[in-house]
């Protein structure tokens, strides 16, 4: 058995490897060496975790680390970038999940789990903790399984909003905490039960008034949920190094959703209420809003401005994911490099189906860090710019954002694509995106269209280009 001091020096340690991986994973840089530093930390978590005396039997541990390495692997390998976002948001309910079942086990037996007294009632602080990491984790849970169903489509995207919405979720919330109260003073099923009822339930009102535009926003805030969850079971397990981790991972999610929120001129209130997507309309998928004139052209006229520009802007979304065109369009980076054209990737905030996703697909295709720029750093040199190439973005280049009061969208910050000398846009459609916007970039004189899957495009453009 490990002494007390060895035990919280190596949780010290993994502690500090965590907060290394975070930041690492803040730049696409330095990823790989924080999910390095991740995953070093976490093994030395549960190696230490596993000799505490309070660990009495290995083999249904080793079972189910086994088979949940079996089902990780295989899923890791199986699952197609076009499925991150829902797979993220599965992994979140199954962390809420896991902060229930703990909760209901730390219950049913709390000397078991050192958290009662030589009566074996409960300490009083570890009823409010495990109320706490109980309703967080079951708010969690069902609130990513409906975020999951979203994404990946087995659920509408739409808003669902009724009348008094609001005043439902409020009571909804009156009667957990209630429940939780009663829990805590009487220690009887009855409440507790019916607390975790309502949570899961308030977890599926909240994120069903909330569209498809506003998905990245959910899938930072459900992983700041998890956090959360995890860091209030682990004040019921006192185990330190599950509430540093559940701490970091929460407060990390907090930020990320203030940034996303930021980015789409959101309020981080409403999202935490559920409230704010009744006031975003959902795209329907259709053809554009309003006949207007616009021009459209073939892979060749593109390849044309392509080889006659200086410069060239290169802005990916999520048309580019579903397509699984990131090495299509490596290609003809590469072709561009090579006619000493420069290039550079533009990365809006939200685009794609949740942060970061449009840095992991070029991170896959191998496409160099250094030509890959965010929002802020990249907006300035738009006006230089001779053509910009969207592919398969739509929300986010907008100019309505900045030029009509009456937009929904008016005020959140876009790419300012509209100010380049040519733009290109490589779009199955003129259909909306998921804003339900008709894009004003479509119908300007300096914007082609290319009506055409994103791979397709890049292939085509790779012929021409040569």
């Amino acid at each position: 058995m490990l002494s007390a001091n060895i035990v919280a020096l190596a949780y010290l340690v993994a502690s500090v490897l965590i907060i290394l991986a975070l930041k690492g994973l803040s730049s696409p840089e330095s990823s790989r060496r924080g999910n390095t530093f991740g995953m070093v930390g976490l093994v030395i978590a549960v190696v230490i975790t596993l000799q505490l005396s309070s660990v009495q039997n290995y083999t249904w541990i080793f079972i189910a680390i086994a088979v949940g390495a079996l089902i990780g692997g295989v899923a890791a390998r199986k699952i197609p970038m076009t499925h991150m976002p829902q797979t993220v948001a599965f992994m979140h309910s199954l962390v809420g999940l896991a902060a229930v079942l703990i909760a209901v086990s730390a219950f049913a037996n709390p000397v078991g789990y050192g958290i009662a007294d030589t009566f074996g009632q409960m300490h009083v602080s570890s009823r409010i903790e495990l109320f706490l990491g109980a309703f967080i984790g079951a708010i969690t849970f069902t609130a990513s399984l409906i975020a999951f169903g979203k994404l990946h489509g087995s659920l509408s995207g739409r808003p669902v909003t009724f009348s008094g919405q609001h005043i439902l979720n409020l009571i909804l919330g009156i009667l957990m905490i209630g429940a939780g109260v009663m829990f805590c003073i009487d220690l009887t099923w009855t409440p507790f039960l019916a607390m975790l009822f309502v949570a899961m339930l308030l977890g599926v009102l909240l994120i069903i008034p909330i569209g498809g535009a506003d998905m990245p926003v959910i899938v930072s805030m459900l992983n700041s949920y998890s956090g959360w969850a995890a860091a209030g079971i682990g004040f019921t397990l006192g185990n330190n190094m599950l509430i540093v981790a559940g701490a970091l991972v929460g407060s990390s999610g907090a930020i990320l959703s203030y940034i996303m929120c930021k980015a789409m001129n959101r309020s981080l209130f409403h999202v935490l209420l559920g409230g704010f997507g009744n006031h975003a309309p959902v795209a329907t998928g259709g053809a554009a809003l309003e006949a207007r004139p616009f021009k459209s052209g073939s892979a060749e006229d593109a390849a044309f401005l392509l080889k006659n520009a200086r410069s060239v802007v290169i802005v990916p979304g999520y048309g580019l994911a579903v397509a699984r065109a990131q090495h299509a369009l490596k290609e003809v980076v590469d072709k561009l490099l090579e006619q000493d054209i420069q290039v550079k990737f533009a990365i809006h905030p939200v685009a794609g189906r949740m942060p970061g996703h449009m840095n992991v697909l070029l991170a896959e295709a191998d496409v160099p860090y250094d030509i890959v720029h965010e929002m802020d750093e990249i907006n300035p040199e738009f006006g230089d710019t001779d053509v910009v190439l969207v592919i398969g973005a739509n929300d986010v280049t907008n100019p309505a954002a900045k030029t009509d009061p009456t937009s929904p969208i008016y005020g959140m910050p876009i790419l300012d694509v509209s100010k380049a000398a040519h733009v290109l846009v490589i779009k199955r459609s003129l259909s909306v995106g998921y804003a339900g916007l008709d894009n004003d970039l479509f119908y300007m004189d300096k914007t082609m269209m290319i009506f055409d899957d994103a791979k397709k495009a890049c292939e085509s453009l790779i012929h021409v280009l040569d």
